[in-house]
């Protein structure tokens, strides 16, 4: 091929393409500012809201209280449009959301994942070490069936699945006997199943390897 058809293949390739990084540019150039207005309307609610439970960075500082940092985006907008129909309850919780709305949902999600999640102590070893059996294996003799299973090895979750990992052992002890009461009113099937195998020792001890996961 001569050095004509070459050029001539270029400003071919450059004609098609620039059009279409331009309008990728536009694109972007617009998005910007609406991440921006959902990232002040997230903060806005935090601090109105959100930091007197959770704190303004989703490291709540009571174990009553879910540490929401790192948590999935999905996960926490999906929880916040439940409280909200009623399909999951709280007396605490639905007061907060009444006045919101799916936007709002969405963008404390992303704010919250976005927060940078923390190691932190485990109380009891011992306990923990029977926790993380029960988390990587499940109990075979009772049928109980491991948390990794869909949580993954590292208790990081997915979209549609809660990350565990770094929960207060307490919320997630709370949570394990709300499943196994029923009184937890959403994502209710599957987590019953499994609740309702575990024993009293079982629930603190997988709730304490829970809590020191990073």
């Amino acid at each position: 091929m001569s050095i004509a058809a070459h050029r001539r293949g270029a400003r071919r390739i450059l004609t098609l393409a620039v059009p279409a990084v331009l309008a990728g540019l536009s694109a972007l150039a617009a998005a910007v500012p609406a991440l921006a207005a959902d990232a002040a309307r997230a903060q806005e609610i935090v601090s109105g809201k959100c930091f007197i439970c959770h704190g303004a960075d989703g490291e709540s500082s009571s174990p009553v209280f879910p540490r929401l940092a790192g948590q999935h985006s999905a996960y926490i907008a999906r929880q916040l449009a439940d409280y909200k129909s009623g399909r999951r309850r709280s007396s605490a919780m639905q007061p907060m959301v009444d006045d919101l709305n799916a936007a709002d949902f969405a963008a404390l999600g992303a704010y919250f994942a976005a927060r940078p999640t923390h190691a932190h102590p485990v109380e009891d070893s011992d306990l923990a070490a029977m926790g993380r059996f029960i988390f990587a294996r499940g109990n075979p003799y009772s049928g109980v069936a491991a948390c990794a299973g869909c949580h993954g090895a590292n208790g990081h979750g997915t979209e549609t699945l809660p990350r565990l990992a770094g929960q207060h052992a307490q919320y997630t002890e709370n949570q394990l006997r709300q499943f196994n009461k029923r009184e937890r009113t959403n994502d209710n099937a599957v987590m019953h199943a499994v609740a309702a195998k575990l024993t009293e020792l079982e629930m603190k001890a997988v709730a304490a390897y829970i809590s020191g996961l990073k």
